[in-house]
This record gives C-alpha cells, sequence and structure tokens, in this order.
C-alpha cells in the first residue's frame, strides 16, 4: 500500500476538517471490515467516498462490480490513477447526497454499499438509503460515529434510544460489527467510531400514508420524550376519546413514556390511531 504521507504530499492534498475528512490508515480494521462486508454475486458494490483507496483495493479484489463515489477532486484523481485499467470499476465524482444512486443498481440483483463516511453525512445519507433507496439497496456497512451506532441499535427505554433508532430498526436489521478507535484515523478524530451493518428488510410493516402517520407519532414521542405518552400525542390533532380508545385497543397505558414502546407496539399503537378515523 501506498505511503499515505508520500501519496498526499505528490498530489498536495491536505485533509479538511471542514469535509470531515478523517482517512482509516490501520491495516488491521482494514483487513477486518473487508472480511465482514458481504456481497451477492449478483450484485453491485457502492462504495461511498473512495478517498485515497485503501478500502477500495480491498472490495476491488472481490470481483464484483464496484462504483466508488468521490467529490473531492483532489482524491478522485488520486483513485484515477490507481484504478485506471482495473476492471469493473467504476469512478464516480460526485457528491452521494446529490447522485441517482438507484441507477447503478444491477438489472438482476440489488446494491451493497460501503464506506468510511464524513460524521455529518451519517444521519442523511443512512435516510435517503433506507426510505429513498430500499427497493434496490440489500446492504449498507458504513463507519459511524460510536455513539450513532449505538443509537441505531438501541433498545427500547434506554437512553440511546429514539427517532434515528425507529428509523434505522423499521427499515432495516441494525448490526454493530466492530469498534474503532479514533487513533485508527488520520488526522484523528476527537471521537471513536464503529463499523455497522444494515440489512434492509424484505418487506416493511406500513406503508403510504400509515407509514407517514407511524412517523409523526415518532417524532411527536421524542420531541417531548420525558412526557406521558397521552400528553405526546395531542400534537397529533386527535381527540382524548380517540386518542384513550386507541391505547386502550393495544393495551398501553396512558401514563408510560413512549420512550419505552418497541418498534412492534408503536406500529400496532399507529395503526390503533388510524382505525380510529373510521
Amino acid at each position: 500500500m501506498e505511503s499515505i504521507s508520500a501519496l498526499f504530499k505528490e498530489f498536495a492534498f491536505h485533509p479538511r476538517k471542514s469535509a470531515g475528512q478523517n482517512f482509516l490508515t490501520d491495516s488491521k480494521i482494514l483487513d477486518q471490515i473487508d472480511l465482514v462486508i458481504q456481497c451477492p454475486s449478483d450484485d453491485v458494490l457502492l462504495e461511498v467516498g473512495g478517498g485515497y483507496g485503501v478500502l477500495s483495493e480491498r472490495l476491488a479484489k472481490k470481483g464484483f462490480p464496484l462504483v466508488i463515489v468521490e467529490p473531492d477532486h483532489k482524491l478522485f484523481a488520486m483513485l484515477e490513477r490507481k484504478f485506471e485499467k482495473t476492471p469493473k470499476i467504476s469512478l464516480v465524482k460526485a457528491d452521494i447526497l446529490k447522485l441517482d444512486i438507484n441507477s447503478y443498481a444491477p438489472t438482476s440483483g440489488k446494491m451493497t454499499v460501503a464506506g468510511n463516511i464524513p460524521y455529518y453525512l451519517t444521519t442523511p445519507l443512512i435516510t435517503r438509503l433506507l426510505t429513498q433507496n430500499n427497493s434496490t439497496v440489500r446492504r449498507v456497512y458504513l463507519m459511524v460515529q460510536k455513539e450513532v451506532a449505538e443509537r441505531m441499535a438501541a433498545k427500547p427505554g434506554t437512553k440511546a434510544y429514539g427517532a434515528l433508532t425507529l428509523c434505522a430498526q423499521y427499515y432495516s436489521v441494525v448490526k454493530k460489527l466492530l469498534d474503532v478507535p479514533a487513533k485508527c484515523f488520520r488526522p484523528k478524530p476527537k471521537v471513536d467510531s464503529a463499523f455497522i451493518e444494515l440489512e434492509i428488510r424484505p418487506s416493511f410493516p406500513l406503508s403510504g400514508e400509515a407509514e407517514k402517520h407511524f412517523f409523526a407519532l415518532v417524532r411527536a414521542i421524542f420531541q417531548s420524550r420525558r412526557k406521558m405518552l397521552s400528553n405526546s400525542l395531542k400534537s397529533l390533532g386527535k381527540s382524548m376519546d380517540q386518542t384513550q380508545r386507541a391505547l386502550k385497543l393495544v393495551n398501553i397505558q396512558p401514563d408510560i413514556r413512549g420512550e419505552k414502546l418497541s418498534l412492534e407496539e408503536l406500529v400496532g399503537l399507529s395503526r390503533a390511531l388510524d382505525s380510529m378515523e373510521l
């Protein structure tokens, strides 16, 4: 592997804090990441943020079509030199949040998305992949802030449990695969990271307006997570009678805090609230 110092010097590249550019340099961690990334033979691998290509090299050896997305022009030039003659690799210079990801899906398979991303991209990218690309993406493997990984995998009633938890677990099965200390990156970030897997569920509990109502319920609960559930639900526009009947229908006590309810219980409550309109 080419020296990161020599490479950055050659291309006059300096990592920008404002762009969240922290590069994973620990070869043992990279090897572990390479081992856990699973991709069926008919899938396309899409790497978010190729950087200087240290993970890309490992992904390329898996033999699948690989699409590497990198917005930084100097990092992109590094990737061009490294992979210009490598078969099955497509380099895309673009902002991942503006890219039509679905257009890269194969006709007979799906996409497996992987990457070491800037922390500021975590929530918008994961939200987009889960809500807009769930029909074409099979699994998502990402390096995220350790605290965010714990929030996505959290259990009801814990401090980490919240709206992000329910969004992640509604659309996918969440696994924290390995912890990655800050010392494994250059420049060294101020917080530790974790590598996660999100396996998109084959189907979701709700759809259409019912799904929108569910996430409105989630927002209402976690905007005032310390309130009793019956008080949190007032913002949904239901009468007190409708709310009480819905709670009784699903056997949930009105004085419980919503943060203690599981995904399944909240889906059931959302369905019961919707039925009160009939």
